[in-house]
């Protein structure tokens, strides 16, 4: 599940003596949403039912979800990823696995959703933070 850093892949692309000796060593293949959630699920030792519940998803489509049969919405990966306890790095590796935008600190609303995860607040009170600030809520 550990991923190289951004910033560890950019040193080696600028150290390396041509672009194709990087890219050959670094092929990186896009994750795969619903690997990526089993994973999150086994390493937290968490059940999926909890999770969905947790996220306020419809069950089944929540289950969906985690099955690769249906996308899921930026918000809704967003509701996953505070169910599932993500700090800030991980919750952005779900979102890109997901195939919508990473957090993005100068966006206000999403300023105040990495405040919330870098704090561990959880989705209720993230939901009252936005609301507070006049934000759209995320669920």
């Amino acid at each position: 599940m550990e991923e190289p850093l951004t910033e560890d892949m950019l040193a080696e692309l600028l150290e390396a003596p041509d672009p194709r000796a990087f890219i050959k060593k670094a092929a990186h293949v896009p994750r795969d949403l619903s690997a990526y959630l089993n994973e999150l699920l086994e390493a937290r030792d968490l059940k999926r039912a909890a999770v969905v519940r947790d996220a306020g998803l419809n069950e089944t489509f929540g289950y969906q979800i985690f099955t690769g049969a249906r996308r899921a919405s930026r918000d809704n990966l967003l509701k996953i990823a505070f169910a599932l306890g993500l700090p800030l790095r991980e919750a952005n590796r779900l979102l890109q696995a997901g195939g919508v935008n990473e957090l993005y600190c100068k966006n206000r609303r999403d300023a105040i959703i990495i405040f919330a995860l870098s704090h561990g607040y959880t989705l209720q009170k993230t939901e009252e933070e936005l609301y507070r600030f006049g934000e759209t809520t995320i669920g």
